[in-house]
Formats: structure tokens, sequence, C-alpha cells
């Protein structure tokens, strides 16, 4: 969410980059908070001279009555009432104001970085570098459910009838693989200076609003009947709700932390071949990262944590590239994302897997999370990324790992979580 201070005095700038998004049925929201903001100021200045008159008022009317004026201490007194009840009815207009304001600033889109390119949606993403050089081997490469079944690693039929489609059942040696893959990318992280934290998987509805727009929100999240409370899309978001309301002492930034939990996504719209099997689905697992940072820290921190992906990737054996998303295809409180995407031998194409967001303020904003420096306090900015998310993630690792014979090698660095292993047939 934007400070309401820079879109009154920078209305065109707060327009242009409207535009940049292509989301120009929102350019009108613009100036209908400036003139909202316009009204509740007015409403307030008239409060809080009314309160001033109201109290001066009071003051004179025991000494009116200590006079012997008791005509001017009752009319005094009845002049109070009156600025009373119109105080009540001038700050339940603030409010009404102040809630028509919040809502309509909780869909304007976060000033993008300057360096995002330009485009309409995903189809105008950019490609930034490639790591590891992409192999299609001299065999047919199966489809990942066919690659899982021949392993006996999955059930997908027991899983329909239990929780319908988009869910499954995984078995054997590929369950212990999901399970050594998360175990690997936890120590990782923890290697790489992040401090491992298994967050809530449910939050309230005021940190649902504090860390993305209504739109994903519809999108993506279950909620849980009768209860304010909803199932997580991501960790980060409990991960940044660890925050809400807090001060932190800017010495001890950063807080880097790097998360375990399960997922759960509505994935409303999804379908394909792609789409089937494990690739787009209702419940998984991941490890995640995020960071709150000084402002003048996320650029560098948002390096960081794109690069911690790609390195944990290449670590098994799997190429990978980063595209950085367009401005339309940017989710409104995004200032800045890179997609990480892995190589498919069988599609003869990259595929995404991870995903690095800076998000300014925005979050910090809507949770109230401020630093306390030399200078006083100002928001803190917040970075997330997807660390590795199987079974997804297994597609990629199946697919670039396998033998012509169907056997799957297992990378050196996964050996200790798999009990030595160094293959799955």
């Amino acid at each position: 969410m934007l400070d309401l201070k820079f879109l009154r005095e920078n209305p065109d700038i707060v327009k242009e980059n409207i535009r940049k998004k292509f989301q120009d049925s929102k350019l009108e929201l613009v100036d209908k908070v400036i003139d909202l903001d316009k009204q509740f100021r007015a409403a307030k200045q008239e409060a809080d001279s009314l309160r001033a008159e109201r109290n001066k008022l009071s003051k004179m009317i025991g000494g009116l009555y200590a006079q012997g004026k008791k005509e001017e201490a009752e009319a005094a007194k009845a002049q109070v009432q009156e600025f009373s009840a119109r105080r009540e009815e001038l700050e339940k207009l603030e409010d009404e104001l102040q809630a028509e304001i919040t809502k309509i600033m909780m869909v304007i889109p976060n000033i993008i970085d300057p360096s995002v390119p330009i485009g309409k949606d995903d189809s105008e993403n950019v490609e930034i570098e490639k790591f590891g050089d992409p192999v299609v081997p001299d065999f047919e490469i199966p489809y990942h459910v066919d690659i899982l079944e021949k392993l006996n690693g999955i059930d997908l039929d027991a899983a329909g009838k239990v929780a319908g489609n988009g869910f499954y059942y995984l078995m054997g040696d590929v369950a212990r693989l999901h399970s050594a893959v998360i175990s690997y990318a936890r120590d990782f992280m923890i290697d790489r200076g992040f401090t491992y934290c298994v967050p809530p998987f449910m939050i309230r509805s005021k940190v649902v609003d504090g860390v993305m727009s209504f739109a994903e929100m519809d999108a993506m999240m279950y909620k849980i009947e009768g209860e304010d409370l909803y199932l997580i899309g991501t960790s980060e978001h409990s991960m940044i709700g660890k925050y809400i309301d807090t001060i932190i002492k800017e010495e001890t930034l950063p807080h880097t932390l790097t998360s375990y939990s399960p997922c759960f996504r509505k994935e409303k719209g999804a379908h394909g071949i792609e789409e089937r099997g494990i690739y787009r689905i209702h419940q998984f697992e991941k490890q995640e990262m995020i960071v709150i940072c000084k402002p003048e820290d996320s650029p560098m921190w948002f390096d960081k944590l794109w690069k911690n992906t790609v390195d944990l990737f290449r670590s098994l054996d799997i190429p990978v590239r980063t595209i950085e998303c367009c401005s339309g295809d940017l989710a409104d409180l995004k200032v800045k994302s890179y997609d990480v995407e892995a190589w498919s031998p069988r599609q003869k194409k990259y595929f995404e897997v991870g995903s690095c967001s800076n998000l300014g303020d925005a979050q910090a904003r809507r949770l109230k999370i401020r630093i306390a420096g030399e200078k006083g306090k100002y928001l803190a900015h917040t970075l997330n990324n997807t660390c590795v998310a199987p079974p997804r993630m297994l597609i990629a690792f199946l697919e670039n790992n396998m033998n012509e014979d169907g056997s799957i090698n297992i990378p050196e660095v996964l050996r200790p979580y798999m009990g030595g292993k160094d293959v799955i047939k």
C-alpha cells in the first residue's frame, strides 16, 4: 500500500505507474482518494476546532455559575452540547472516510522499480541469465506421473477418493526423496546464515490483508468456516505476519529467516496436461526465505535471495534460468520480482519453480512494521523467496537425473538424507 502523503503530493507519478501496469481502470481511484482525503482533513479540522471551543466553554461554565450568571452558563452548556453532537457526527464521518480511503489505497499498485521491464503479462517477461547447460537425452523422458508410478512413488487415485483432484499420496523412496529435498534445503539456508523457523499454518484476516492483495487472496486462500482464520498459501504470510505492529531496533537488522510449512492453494483456473499430476495442486510443502531490512539494503538482499535458489538447484544438477517479471505480471504489492525456472528435458523448455520478490515498504505499512534508528522511526522493507517447493521441484529433479533404464540418480549432497542411497530404481 502506498503512502497517502506520497499519493497526495505525486498523483501524476502514481497514475503513470498504474499505466505501466496496464490497469487504466484504476486511474480514477487516484483522484477519488485525493477528494476523500480533502473531505477527511476538513472534517478533522472542524472536529479539532470544535473540541478546542468546547473545552474553552467547559472551563468558563463553572466561573459563570460562581458569578451568578446562570443564564450565560446555561447558554454555554447548550452550546457545549451542540458542539459535542456535531463533533460526534464529524468523528463518525472521519471513520467512514478513512475506511473508504484505506479500501481504495489497498488496490492502488505499489510503485515499481525503474529497472522493471514494461509489459502487459507474463508473455513479456524477460530472461536474465541461464545457469547450467540444458540437456535433452537421446532417450524419451516420460510424463512425470508415469515416472512416479513406475517407481511406485505416487497414488493419485486413492488421493482423489480421499480428498479430490489436486491431491496426492507420495510413497516409498519418492516420499523419502521429497522429505530429503526439504531437509537439505533447510540446512542449505541455515548454512547461509538464516534462522530456521516453523511458523503457524493458519493466519488471521488482518495478516492476510497485510501481506497480499485482495485479488491474490480470492484466488489463493482457503478460509476456515466460522473462524477468523485462513490456511496459508505460503509460509511467507505467517513469517512476515510475525512482525505485525512491531518496532525493530535498527542495530538488529537484517532479520533473515528460513521456514518450512505446508501450503494450501485454491489454484483457480488451473488447466491443461501440465496442470495435472503434481505440477499445480492444492497442497504442497515448501522451504521459504524472508528478509526484514533497512530500505537501502533491500536491492542487495533481493540479489542474494534469488541467487540462493539458483545455487541450491545447481547443487542438485538441475539447470535453471532467471526471468524478470514485467510490470503487468507483478502483483500489486511488488516492487520487483524474479522467477527461477528449471529445465524440463521432456518439455524441452523451462518452467517456474520459485519466485523472489522485493515488496518495498508495502507490507510493512499495512502491518505497521517499523524500525527504530538514530533519526527516529521508519518503515522496514520486506522480501521473500522460494528456496524449494516439492513436489513441483521433484518434476525437474526426476527429469534431469533420470537414466535410460528409468532409475533416478541421487546427487551427492542429497545422499546423507536418503540413507546413503545413490540411485532410486
